[in-house]
């Protein structure tokens, strides 16, 4: 037997040892839900430029339009997100997982129609609320499936599955090149995953027992959650905590194929060519130092605690970040250096999946796990807004007037030669933030999940 630091005893011996073939089963199906959850969310930032340049009709409007729509898809998993969690907790998981996927795989596939920039805004709110909806339910039941010692492992699994998602979504964007719609059609595909689920999933013993008490205790309540002194603080928390990660997410970590595009288009490269080696940086080459960031984030979660690994993850990606940005000469040193980005900026997504359900009980487990990881959707498109116009400022017309004094005229002329690296790096200082927040969480290595 090992001790954990609260001094609970933990069965020794690899943590898979005992694991049954259904919880095994219930890991593959979370996760294949999952890969296609970060597909559909990952072909639009792939496919972006191409697809609004078509529908606009100018590049730069392509570019002015790119970081509103990912705001729209924030707004949209948050909706979808909150629902879809505590209609989990009241109705069961299993139906509403099939719910979710439903959404998200045919409001994909319809993007192939879409013409207009509302079509596009229409169509990435709803794929976006089944996307957000998934994945809180999808936790929650890896989570009630797998014993405490295996429970770390078994997430952080589950989360670093979205690399399959990422890698799938950026061989799609270079296989369709400029002919973005393909990409969203092969979106439809997650709708078979349906037939799987539900011949499979079975409701958790823990959520069956909650739901037998009736009137006794109140499943799914956000008034529970939020009134509830015990809970309420930890929901709070979680969500500034998800904020800083989902933020810094399309914020910073996927602002690695930007550094990629522009390094090569200010070395002589054409745009085209640019655009396609700048996919393959980001979607192939830091995916995979991401998806190494979110395997390790489990073990580490198990040996040194929740709480010290998100801090240092987070400490080390605010150090690794400036280091990527201005330390490459050339587009093979920048390849060199966006694993190790993806790796830090990346693999604290995976404690989400770990700690958030660990911190709520069963009757609130979904809905408190959605509240956290959908809630900081909302704080993080204030993040994703503000990166907007961080880094737009060097293309704006600030019309320098005798109004404006000769300090002011100073500062704003230093803004306009703000480039990409120089808003990344200002961005990066939210993960001392993210460090912060974790100081005020609880420590649940080893624990049950509370009841």
């Amino acid at each position: 037997m090992d001790q954990d630091s609260s001094g609970k005893q933990e069965p020794s011996g690899r943590w898979y040892a005992g694991i049954t073939s259904y919880q095994w089963l219930v890991l593959v199906i979370a996760s294949a839900g999952w890969v296609f959850d970060v597909y559909e969310g990952q072909i639009f930032n792939i496919t972006r430029f191409d697809m609004l340049k078509e529908i606009v009709g100018s590049e730069d409007a392509a570019k002015q339009y790119g970081d509103f729509f990912l705001a729209i898809f924030l707004l949209g998993g948050t909706v979808g997100g909150l629902a879809a969690g505590s209609l989990a907790d009241r109705f069961g998981r299993r139906p509403i997982m099939v719910l979710t996927i439903l959404i998200y795989s045919v409001f994909s596939g319809l993007t192939f129609f879409a013409t207009e920039l509302w079509h596009v805004a229409v169509l990435r709110f709803i794929v976006a609320m089944g996307v957000g909806g998934e994945w809180a339910v999808a936790a929650s039941l890896v989570a009630e499936v797998f014993p405490a010692k295996a429970r770390a492992q078994a997430s952080g699994i589950f989360h670093a599955s979205s690399v399959i998602g990422t890698w799938m979504a950026a061989a799609a964007g270079m296989a369709v090149g400029a002919n973005w719609r393909y990409g969203y059609l092969v979106g439809i595909l997650p709708a078979l995953l349906i037939l799987w689920v539900r011949a499979s999933v079975r409701e958790p013993e823990q959520w069956q027992a909650e739901k037998k008490k009736g009137a006794k205790v109140k499943l799914g309540s956000f008034r529970d959650l939020l009134l509830n002194p015990r809970w309420c603080g930890r929901a709070l928390l979680g969500m500034s905590l998800a904020a800083v990660g989902l933020g810094t997410f399309w914020a910073v970590t996927v602002a690695g194929q930007g550094l990629a595009r522009e390094m090569l288009v200010s070395q002589g490269e054409s745009a085209e060519s640019a655009e396609q080696s700048a996919k393959f940086a980001y979607g192939i080459v830091q995916t995979a130092g991401g998806g190494l960031g979110l395997l390790a984030f489990g073990p580490l979660c198990a040996w040194i605690g929740r709480k010290w690994t998100f801090i240092l993850i987070q400490l080390v990606a605010f150090l690794v970040v400036p280091l990527t940005c201005f330390a490459p000469q050339n587009y093979y040193q920048l390849l060199a250096l966006l694993p190790v980005f993806g790796f830090f900026t990346l693999g604290m997504h995976a404690g989400f999946a770990i700690y958030f359900p660990e911190l709520f009980p069963t009757h609130l487990r979904a809905t408190g796990t959605s509240f956290c990881f959908n809630g900081g959707r909302v704080l993080s498109v204030l993040v994703l807004l503000f990166s907007n116009w961080l880094k737009g400022l060097k293309d704006m017309d600030f019309g320098f007037s005798g109004a404006i004094g000769g300090m002011h005229a100073d500062v704003l002329l230093q803004l306009k030669t703000m480039d990409l690296r120089v808003a990344v790096t200002a961005l990066s200082v939210l993960f001392l933030l993210g460090a912060f927040i974790v100081l005020f969480l609880p420590e649940t290595k080893g624990q049950e999940l509370p009841e």
